[in-house]
């Protein structure tokens, strides 16, 4: 081998690290802010609306399949404007509304910019298939320079996540055409998974109704906070001075 060969291969070689390491980060930045989520709600609200989450990274053997599939020009400004899922978050939520809410968090980070949303739970696909998919344009602080990388989220409840992850399973390498009665019964299987989330919703209403209705009658409690499990009584003095503007 050359050494203008060797050369080539190596400048190659860290132009795709370099790349790589660009959606890792971005997924790095994302993980992060989930986990501020996270705490933030177990904190004022006693509950966490995420169940888990998964991060994915193409690997560069998928990234080129993606892009002969595709028809682009292998070029890394080219494979940054047609390919949008080289890095995937799926976060599995609780109920229906924490998908919602989890996407309004989004929307409200001033950084983030939100490129594309598609709602497959007000609109399921023909198969039953439901989610939240949003794609995400995250800022990524370079050593030389500010980038911003596509992320693409997927935001499902654990019946939906469930009911997706049998589907891949059951169907996964199978390339022929699915008869129509199996299509039938999955796509019933989606509406079950979709009626018990429906459910589960109306009960968690009702049981934080209760709760909260538990909690402001309860004053002593509502007298102190707890951070990082350190519970902490508000000062009287500042009770005081709460009482004395409200009046």
């Amino acid at each position: 081998m050359s050494q203008l060969t060797t050369n080539d291969l190596k400048r190659f070689k860290n132009e795709l690290t370099r790349f790589m390491m660009m959606y890792k980060f971005a997924l790095d930045a994302l993980e992060t802010r989930i986990e501020i989520l996270k705490e933030e709600f177990q904190l004022l609200h006693d509950y966490n609306p995420i169940e888990h989450t998964k991060y994915r990274l193409k690997s560069p053997e998928s990234l080129l399949k993606k892009v002969y599939r595709k028809g682009c020009e292998f070029s890394f400004a080219s494979v940054r404007t047609h390919i949008k899922d080289i890095a995937g978050l799926r976060v599995t939520c609780s109920f229906l509304s924490d998908i919602y809410r989890i996407q309004e968090m989004f929307e409200h980070q001033s950084d983030l910019k939100v490129l594309e949303i598609k709602d497959y739970i007000k609109n399921p696909k023909p198969n039953g298939y439901q989610s939240l998919h949003l794609l995400l344009e995250v800022p990524v602080y370079m050593s030389d320079r500010l980038e911003y990388v596509c992320v693409e989220v997927q935001v499902r409840t654990i019946a939906m996540d469930f009911w997706a992850s049998l589907e891949h399973k059951i169907f996964y390498k199978y390339n022929q055409s699915v008869p129509e009665h199996l299509l039938a019964e999955l796509k019933g299987a989606a509406d079950s998974a979709s009626a018990l989330d429906r459910q589960m919703e109306r009960l968690h209403l009702e049981i934080e109704e209760i709760k909260e209705k538990q909690s402001s009658d309860n004053q002593d409690e509502l007298k102190r906070i707890i951070i990082n499990n350190q519970q902490f009584a508000l000062p009287p003095a500042l009770l005081q001075l709460l009482d004395g503007r409200e009046e």
